[in-house]
């Protein structure tokens, strides 16, 4: 599964779910600007005393996928479907949590995740045939996994097709390069991604999927180029986590750290944060460019931050006793 939101997924508003605090703000806003912490607490609290309330339990996975607590996300998700069985972004936010956790297990225990990862993101589509997200979600798990896990490509081109009906033909595309992708037809793949990107009009995500897609097959330099237009698409529509993604994508491929620290400098200072970029993932990105930078002590100091925000998020711990 896609390590980062969804591109194509509509997400389920934060707003939708405001479980409050009487001693300060919600657990959503608290959410979207990555105190995670403080964020859990009320929904904890919120959930003790409205036990029934299915969104706050998303709320709560959404936050325990932010943190890689994939335990704690699913048993959320579980609880939330359990109180809203024909929620359709319910069964999908459970399904990506399944699948997450499937990534990060052995093999033995992956089998099992993945069939109920199957059967949460089928049911989603089921019960609501025209989400986008629901279907890229499926599609996604049919070109990844095994057949006999129930993968299959031209399943999910039957998804790509629905995709182009439902008027998104940006979405189709990509789903159409990541089945090439797996036929190893990387023309093909490259080329339906550009397509993707006309078709939604050169939109930030659009283009970072094509960067992603360079920088996997080693063209890093083509990938830079690429990240550089999404940012410049972001800033134009205002949409500051993307900033966050391009930061990340120059990481991974090695390219331009200051250039990163810069985006990740600029989405910090915005004033715009979201759940989709976490602050506190903002400021461990920054860490670890900076350790790569050789700059062991400001790192340090990106993970403290981090940590003060969400004190559970192992792979800070990690970082932080690494370069101590």
């Amino acid at each position: 599964m896609r390590h980062r939101v969804l591109i194509m997924v509509l997400l389920l508003p934060l707003a939708t779910v405001m479980p409050l605090c009487a001693a300060g703000p919600p657990a959503t806003e608290l959410l979207a600007s990555g105190r995670m912490d403080a964020a859990i607490g009320v929904l904890r609290d919120h959930l003790q005393t409205t036990p029934q309330d299915a969104g706050a339990y998303i709320t709560l996975l959404r936050a325990y996928l932010a943190l890689q607590n994939w335990d704690g996300a699913i048993e959320a998700g579980q609880k939330a479907v359990a109180l809203a069985p024909n929620n359709s972004e319910y069964h999908s936010w459970l399904g990506r949590a399944y699948g997450e956790k499937a990534e990060h297990s052995s093999w033995t225990s992956a089998i099992g995740l993945a069939r109920k990862t199957r059967v949460e993101f089928e049911l989603a589509v089921k019960l609501n045939g025209g989400s986008v997200g629901a279907r890229s979600d499926l599609a996604e798990f049919y070109i990844e996994a095994p057949s006999f896990l129930g993968g299959s490509k031209s399943k999910a081109a039957e998804q790509a097709d629905a995709l182009g009906r439902l008027g998104n033909p940006a979405a189709a595309h990509w789903v159409r390069s990541k089945i090439a992708e797996a036929d190893k037809d990387y023309t093909l793949a490259e080329q339906e991604l550009k397509e993707a990107i006309e078709a939604s009009g050169s939109s930030a995500n659009s283009l970072l999927d094509l960067a992603s897609f360079y920088r996997k097959r080693g063209r890093t330099q083509d990938a830079e180029v690429t990240v550089n237009q999404a940012v410049e698409s972001a800033t134009k529509a205002r949409y500051t986590s993307a900033l966050y993604d391009s930061a990340e994508l120059l990481y991974r491929a090695g390219r331009n750290f200051s250039g990163a620290l810069e985006m990740l400098r600029n989405y910090i200072s915005s004033g715009e944060l979201s759940d989709e970029a976490p602050l506190f993932r903002a400021y461990y990105l920054m860490g670890n460019i900076l350790e790569k930078m050789g700059n062991r002590l400001e790192a340090a100091a990106q993970y403290r931050t981090a940590l003060s925000l969400a004190s559970s998020f192992a792979p800070a711990q990690t970082a932080l006793k690494r370069v101590q």
